[in-house]
């Protein structure tokens, strides 16, 4: 009588795990759904490209808001980024320029910040639990913006915005040299990590994976940076990631390898 007992009881446990499980996926399903509809009130103008447009275009991905999301692609060679629609609330006509119903949230890192602590369950949350870890991805959030500036501004824009003729082959070699020593920093940061905070992917990997893409896609190898090249890799298969991924840059590689010495 005793093992019979047992045994129903277990059944009964058994039974309630799988009630529980079922319950779960139902509301992890209704979850889904709810991000789904929600997403229908929101409007992002983005740039092909853009390593600010490409941050929270991955974290809607991340939140499974991107698919279906009320967007306009806009071209800068046409400055459309000037438009009536954006000067309207973004007086200073940038993008990426986003809305959530009659909510406007500008500039990258807040809208991302904003959709990670309105739109997040446990499932695709992309903040740590703790402060500790937290205060980690923050802080390498804020230091992302040192690759824009001393590799893309510094060495890339001269290539852009300077012509051959003018180029000074002592100013390259100098820049180059400030945009490898800033490399280093990341290199060392992601030995032997697969991402940049933790175990997982985060709001840090969001801020800073489509900075060292548009590297990679001016000709940077990263031949001297493996963990680099290897982080490249992994967070360029993600499937948010694939998602996002420019459309131009579909179309196939440029002909700017302006950063080939990287």
């Amino acid at each position: 009588m005793r093992v019979s007992y047992i045994r129903s009881l277990g059944t009964f446990t058994l039974l309630k795990v799988q009630h529980n499980s079922y319950r779960s996926t139902i509301n992890l399903k209704a979850q889904i759904r709810t991000q789904a509809m929600s997403n229908q009130q929101m409007f992002l103008w983005w740039g092909s490209g853009s390593c600010p447009c490409w941050k929270p275009m991955i974290v809607l991905a991340e939140k499974g808001l991107w698919k279906g999301l009320p967007n306009k692609l806009i071209s800068f060679d046409e400055e459309e980024y000037r438009c009536s629609d954006i000067l309207a609330i973004n007086p200073r006509g940038q993008v990426p320029t986003f809305k959530d119903g009659e909510l406007v949230v500008n500039e990258s890192n807040a809208i991302c910040m904003y959709l990670e602590e309105k739109y997040s369950t446990a499932e695709n949350r992309l903040l740590p639990e703790t402060p500790e870890q937290r205060s980690t991805v923050y802080w390498k959030i804020f230091e992302a913006s040192n690759v824009e500036i001393k590799v893309l501004d510094a060495l890339a824009y001269y290539f852009y915005y300077t012509k051959k003729e003018d180029r000074n082959d002592e100013v390259i070699k100098e820049k180059v040299a400030t945009a490898k020593t800033e490399l280093s920093h990341w290199e060392k940061a992601l030995t032997g990590k697969s991402y940049l905070v933790g175990d997982n992917f985060t709001l840090a990997d969001v801020c800073f994976y489509p900075y060292i893409a548009f590297l990679v896609r001016l000709g940077a190898s990263l031949k001297d940076y493996p963990a680099l090249r290897k982080y490249y890799d992994t967070i360029t298969a993600r499937p948010s990631v694939q998602a996002t991924w420019p459309p131009h840059w579909r179309e196939g590689p440029t002909a700017e390898n302006h950063l080939a010495a990287l």
